[in-house]
């Protein structure tokens, strides 16, 4: 070789060694540029896929709240409270988070700025209405939410998540192309021997699928969460059913054992009424010194005048004992026979049938007629609704109440009661007005209790009818409220489905 072709060889290696260098320069750069550009693109997908977990997060808590605030109305357990207040207490660091995430799109931002009052909003619907469900004013807390159903605010947070998703499913779809041209470009430049380049793209891949299954997984998490809670709640209100069947076998078995005592105490007091008779006679003939013919022969009435003045009284402390004996005897017989009567109609399987509610009434009224000439009271009963319901239940709801009106009306003032209803939102809401004596605001839970009584007790009753007549409109699906103030009459609000079916209710019995 000759020196020119060795001096031509070595220039040709050196200009391919520079090139070699050059291209593997290029390469080498290309490949760092390419691999930061993929591990950009990488990561603007993971943030995509975060944003997304994080406005299903927001959903989450919101729903927990909803679930939340329906569970307490239905039941008043603290338990739901306690999960309300996690849920609102989550959703604000949620909501945070979520403005952090998006601080960098304009459409993102928009959007979020529409949704957070919004959620806010529904938070605070849903603390008023468990307020006031706490206080005992259930039918407001239903109006607000009826309200609220009618505004509509959670399908319109529902679109603007929808809205959000689909802006981060174009990124997502956007920045996973980027990331896959880069990959391919790195793969070309570096070709078949770039093991640096293809380790990048396989670190890029692996970290792509993972966040996929981060998203999956985040979406499997949220429907196990929303059947969890489907499941705690069909648990707890079983465990409610359970409940108040085993609460009507107790009480049917106490009442139905208390019967049997009650009877031999009846017995035995009458036994000792007629030997009463028989001891004071005879003290009073001991008294005359007289022979025992002429003690059998003593009149009954002249028995007291016989008598010596300290026998005399022990003859009427002896009848005042026995007549609070009886008197006591006659009221536990009374209470027992209501506490089975109620347990009997707890059992009774409602029937549903279609019932003019304003001729149920109207005949109701016809049976309390007289009752109302005596006290001077006036019932008017304005247009009611159609409704399917029992027919028997919605009798006592109405006659107890009724009766209640005319038994508390205030002395010498003429009566006036008013039957009136209307219809909302698929409900049926009647209401009874009286101007009565009214109820003391603090005895407004207390008159629905068992055996419990408000205000001067000078009127007949055991405390049981406004009790009795919760419970029904309870199993008829409904709610029962009042509003009252002393000396100014008293409204009795029932809320009932237009349209009951008594399937669902019987199953549960």
């Amino acid at each position: 070789m000759t020196p020119d072709a060795t001096r031509r060889r070595a220039i040709g290696q050196i200009l391919l060694l520079a090139a070699g260098l050059v291209v593997l320069t290029i390469i080498s750069a290309g490949s760092v540029h390419l691999v930061n550009l993929a591990r950009e693109d990488a990561r603007s997908v993971v943030h995509t896929v975060e944003v997304e977990n994080q406005i299903s997060l927001v959903e989450l808590q919101l729903r927990r709240a909803e679930s939340a605030q329906r569970g307490y109305l239905s039941t008043l357990l603290p338990d739901f409270l306690s999960d309300f207040e996690q849920a609102a207490f989550e959703l604000t660091p949620a909501l945070t988070r979520l403005t952090q995430l998006t601080s960098d799109n304009p459409v993102q931002k928009r959007l979020l700025d529409e949704m957070i009052p919004l959620c806010n909003q529904r938070i605070e619907e849903f603390r008023k209405t468990i307020e006031l469900a706490r206080t005992q004013h259930v039918d407001d807390a239903t109006r607000i939410i009826r309200e609220s159903i009618a505004h509509d605010a959670m399908k319109r947070i529902d679109d603007l998540a929808r809205a959000m998703r689909a802006e981060e499913d174009r990124l997502f779809a956007e920045r996973t192309k980027n990331a896959d041209r880069s990959q391919t470009l790195a793969a070309s430049l570096t070709g078949v021997g770039s093991g640096f380049v293809v380790l990048l793209g396989a670190i890029s891949i692996f970290l792509v699928r993972r966040s996929a299954r981060a998203r999956d997984d985040a979406e499997a998490s949220l429907r196990d969460n929303n059947l969890n809670l489907e499941v705690t709640v069909d648990e707890r209100t079983a465990d409610l059913r359970e409940a108040n069947d085993e609460i009507q076998r107790f009480a049917y078995i106490v009442s139905h054992d208390l019967r049997s005592p009650l009877v031999n105490i009846m017995g035995f007091t009458s036994e000792l009424e007629e030997l009463r008779t028989d001891i004071f006679r005879r003290i009073a003939s001991l008294g005359r010194a007289a022979v025992p013919a002429s003690a059998a022969a003593l009149p009954s009435g002249e028995i007291e005048q016989a008598l010596e003045p300290e026998d005399k009284q022990l003859s009427q402390d002896f009848s005042e004992a026995l007549g609070f004996i009886k008197s006591s005897i006659a009221k536990m017989d009374r209470l027992i026979s209501a506490i089975l009567n109620l347990t009997r109609e707890g059992r009774r399987e409602f029937e549903p049938v279609k019932i003019d509610t304003r001729e149920l009434i109207e005949a109701i009224v016809a049976t309390v007629a007289h009752q109302a000439a005596e006290a001077q009271a006036e019932i008017r009963i304005e247009p009611l609704p159609y409704i399917t319901s029992d027919r028997l239940a919605l009798e006592q709801i109405f006659s107890n109440l009724i009766d209640n009106a005319l038994k508390y009306l205030k002395p010498g003032v003429p009566g006036d009661i008013l039957v009136r209803g209307r219809i909302k939102l698929g409900f049926a809401i009647f209401e009874i007005i009286d101007n009565g004596r009214g109820i003391d605001p603090k005895d407004h839970q207390r008159i629905f209790d068992l055996f419990r009584r408000a205000g001067t007790q000078d009127r007949p009753g055991q405390g049981i009818g406004l009790a009795h007549v919760r419970a029904l409109v309870r199993r008829l699906g409904g709610t029962m409220s009042v509003q009252s103030e002393l000396n100014s009459g008293s409204t009795f609000t029932i809320t009932l489905p237009i349209n009951w079916t008594a399937s669902n209710r019987n199953r549960d019995k």
